[in-house]
């Protein structure tokens, strides 16, 4: 992640960012690592955790009571479709009020796995140099596999017509792309300043999508870039593990994986996205876009807000088991909705599915920890622990015993500074 880490330090360097010294004190502290604290301090210093500890802390800064709620590490949301309809419209008239939608609901960091190139790079300059205010944004830009037959709809969303799922799959052998084409894409996405590269692989019979995948993921390695790796079914998965791709940005939701995949794909050392959600039908009645898209409640809808396509329901029980099996095996997992839905809408949607194989307190783990993990910031975020970003929650509730207490965000601070504070 070199880039980010430029516009970061660009920003801190131009003024932008307003760390504060912090002291955090009288609160259940939940560290993201499994540890908890039942009365605790975190104290902040430039932006960073400089000590988590029981009790008080004898710091200097400004003093913020807890009043025993609990403190826990910021979310991270590592699949993530950020805009919405006409580009340019969305930038000048919504781009504000979503980004602060994400703090607000207790993110500081989004992973933008494929919005238009020019649109996304552009927030993310804004939100680097302090122009609105949001969460930090890694933005990934888009590298082909193979000349491929077929290909999206324009207007339609491509998970209804998934070319991995039945009949819809690609028959014959896709034609390949040239070695030093596809290098010079990723030259070019790296030119642009992307701070990864999103694949989506489908493989068709002897077809060249492995093997330009590899050449992919070494060449985004060798500019700072990770890899980031769109597979849905069983056999697209392990073909992206042979790949070496940085990141699977999906759980396999097609195919049942038997006992040796899950070893090898845990093996791999690949961390992966949840999604879960996509293909469980929408019903929520406060969820103000679909009762003005269709005029009803409790309409069964997909992501894209049209009726539920109920031929790929059997995606909604595959997906948790595949899921729950690799964790089992160790995996890292880590949040991921893959929605363009408003931020504490896809956090409702995710924690549906999720909550079907995995505990509150396994949820917390994905939400923060392992969700830095998979996007690619693992050592500098995810948990409260010294040296890392004060980036911190503060919730209403216990997520350990009931992670709909994630919901009731009460404060937040990115970087050391105090950005959402639901206090009064």
């Amino acid at each position: 992640m070199r880039r980010l880490t430029i516009f970061v330090l660009l920003a801190v360097v131009s003024g932008v960012a307003f760390a504060q010294d912090l002291v955090i004190e009288n609160a259940r502290i939940v560290d993201g690592n499994g540890g908890v604290i039942d009365n605790g301090s975190v104290v902040v210093s430039d932006g960073r955790i400089v000590s988590v500890s029981a009790g008080s802390a004898a710091a200097e800064g400004e003093r913020i009571d807890a009043e025993g709620r609990t403190v826990m590490p910021a979310f991270t949301d590592a699949h993530r479709h950020v805009i919405q309809g006409d580009p340019d419209q969305w930038l000048s008239e919504q781009a504000e009020e979503n980004m602060r939608a994400w703090l607000e609901a207790g993110f500081t960091t989004i992973l933008s796995a494929g919005d238009p190139a020019e649109h996304i790079l552009e927030l993310r300059r804004r939100l680097a140099e302090g122009e609105i205010q949001g969460p930090r944004l890694i933005a990934a830009g888009r590298a082909p596999l193979a000349a491929s037959p077929g290909g999206f709809v324009p207007g339609v969303d491509p998970a209804r017509i998934d070319q991995s799922r039945g009949p819809n799959r690609v028959a014959e052998t896709a034609d390949a792309i040239p070695h030093e084409q596809t290098r010079a894409t990723i030259q070019a996405l790296a030119d642009a300043g992307f701070d990864a590269v999103k694949t989506v692989i489908v493989v068709t019979s002897d077809g060249p999508e492995t093997e330009t995948l590899a050449v992919v993921a070494e060449e985004a390695r060798r500019h700072g870039m990770d890899s980031i790796t769109h597979a849905v079914t069983v056999v697209d998965t392990m073909a992206a593990v042979e790949a070496r791709t940085d990141i699977l940005v999906h759980t396999p939701h097609i195919g049942h994986l038997t006992e040796e995949q899950v070893s090898t794909i845990v093996d791999s050392g690949i961390p992966m996205t949840s999604t879960l959600g996509i293909f469980v039908p929408t019903f929520d009645v406060d969820n103000t876009m679909i009762r003005e898209r269709t005029g009803h409640d409790n309409v069964a809808r997909f992501r894209d807000l049209d009726p539920f396509p109920y031929d790929t329901l059997s995606s909604a029980g595959q997906g948790p088991v595949n899921a729950r099996l690799l964790w089992e095996g160790g995996m890292v997992y880590g949040y991921g909705t893959d929605v363009r839905f408003l931020p504490d809408d896809s956090l409702a949607h995710e924690l549906r599915p999720l909550r079907l194989v995995f505990s509150h307190a396994d949820i917390v783990q994905i939400l923060t920890k392992n969700a830095a993990v998979t996007a690619g910031l693992g050592d500098e975020t995810g948990t409260l622990e010294p040296g890392k970003r004060a980036d911190i929650v503060v919730v209403d509730g216990d997520p350990l015993t009931d992670i709909n207490a994630v919901h009731d965000v009460v404060l937040v601070v990115k970087d050391g500074e105090v950005v959402v504070d639901n206090r009064n």
